[in-house]
């Protein structure tokens, strides 16, 4: 799906979905009241929600189970993520489902990932369609231009609320007359936003809890296991023991050697990568859970991820790197059920067997020239994956019989023919 049409669901769905929270909202207190973070009627957890449910699940639309489970398994994940976000940024607790049963930390509950999970197969199976092919009515360029306003209008809102919370809002007058007006027109579809930062999250979420700022950690961040250098540290690991052990499963099951990389220099997956650092990050405070919590939460999270990557992948590179479709309980290729449950027993393996000991290492790790090495590591990283982007696609180019034109292609022509790249993908397999 083209960048202009996910623009396009992104504002639809943040619309819609700051008329659905405004109007239950209403419905529950009997007076509307103002759903939105933002100054403009725009909800933004629902807009990205809305439009990567729909561009990563597109194939499952007809098949309702997964498309189900897909939909509450990521807008579940969005929820978490945004409601911890919220609590750092602002250090409230904007809702709490601590009353329902199976809730983690009031911001997830079972019951509320079943609402998402019939809401996202609803947009995905019939909303997105339809507001698709009212995209596709309007006229090109009139719907190019609208969507760059919106994306401007939005990047000032997003300014002017920032500058609120921090408590400095008429530090620039011309964001703040911006702010005005937008707050001017929620006023006319829902009720007026409070202008101070406190009284907007206060009359929008009664409810809300604000929280004592933490003082700052002034302790080594090796020390911290979701602190930004461990995280980093975590993923360049991870990426290189990923590779490693996929290597060696491909020796063991098919009896040869073969490249199991995501760039061009080095052995490294940026799948597994990834994976680790955001399984980390995410699921640290609660390493002292049971097994069972780990297996579940990494089966069914590490079999989103997969299918997102391999959508990702190909959508963007034109590339599928792996295909499923000869192993039983495979869907479309992209997963399947016994590798799904091998994501689980890699996060009850990581978390219960493998985290602790890497983290005691960490911990030892000399702060100063940790950092400095880390960012040694994540700036040759991004020219290697900055790199590997374009060999890629000029792979997908060379394909498609799309001669050299430009100096970068020449050069990824001379330096990644396609003899080294099958070397480095083997089982890349081109597609339209």
């Amino acid at each position: 799906m083209a960048l202009y049409p996910m623009l396009w669901l992104f504002f639809c769905y943040g619309l819609l979905g700051w008329v659905l929270e405004t109007a239950f909202a209403a419905l529950r207190q009997r007076r509307y009241v103002d759903r939105s973070v933002l100054f403009g009627p725009l909800c933004i957890s629902y807009g990205l929600t809305g439009a990567v449910l729909t561009w990563g699940l597109w194939e499952l639309r007809g098949q309702y189970f997964f498309l189900f489970l897909g939909c509450a398994v990521g807008a579940t994940v969005v929820e978490w993520v945004a409601g911890h976000l919220l609590e750092r940024a602002t250090h409230t607790r904007w809702w709490d489902y601590s009353r329902y049963r199976f809730n983690l930390d009031g911001y997830i509950c079972a019951g509320a990932s079943a609402v998402w999970g019939l809401l996202g197969l609803v947009a995905v199976e019939w909303i997105s369609p339809l507001l698709v092919s009212l995209y596709r009515l309007l006229p090109p360029l009139l719907s190019h231009i609208l969507l760059l306003v919106l994306v401007v209008v939005l990047l000032v809102d997003g300014l002017g609320t920032i500058l609120t919370l921090m408590g400095i809002r008429d530090a620039l007058p011309q964001v703040e007359a911006v702010n005005n007006r937008l707050a001017a027109l929620s006023v006319r579809m829902g009720e007026w936003i409070l202008r101070r930062t406190e009284g907007r999250i206060q009359r929008s979420y009664p409810k809300a809890q604000f929280i004592r700022r933490r003082e700052k950690d002034r302790t080594s961040p090796f020390l911290r296991g979701n602190s930004f250098y461990s995280i980093m540290l975590l993923f360049l690991v991870g990426g290189v023991c990923g590779d490693l052990a996929e290597t060696i499963f491909c020796r063991v099951r098919l009896g040869w050697w073969m490249s199991r990389s995501s760039v061009v220099w080095g052995p490294f997956s940026i799948v597994w990568g990834l994976a680790l650092a955001a399984a980390t990050l995410m699921l640290y405070r609660y390493r002292d859970r049971t097994a069972s919590f780990f297996f579940v939460a990494g089966t069914l999270l590490g079999g989103l991820y997969e299918y997102l990557c391999s959508v990702f992948t190909e959508l963007v590179f034109g590339t599928v790197f792996w295909d499923y479709s000869a192993i039983p309980f495979n869907l479309g290729g992209r997963i399947n059920l016994l590798y799904c449950f091998f994501w689980g027993f890699a996060a009850v393996a990581w978390f219960k067997g493998l985290y602790p000991v890497l983290a005691r290492w960490m911990a030892k790790i000399p702060p100063r020239a940790g950092k400095i090495a880390v960012w040694v590591l994540i700036l040759f990283m991004a020219v290697n994956m900055s790199v590997s982007a374009l060999a890629l696609a000029r792979y997908s180019s060379r394909a498609a019989g799309e001669p050299a034109d430009q100096a970068w292609e020449v050069y990824m022509d001379t330096h990644y023919d396609d003899s080294v790249m099958h070397r480095i993908y083997p089982y890349a397999k081109m597609t339209d």
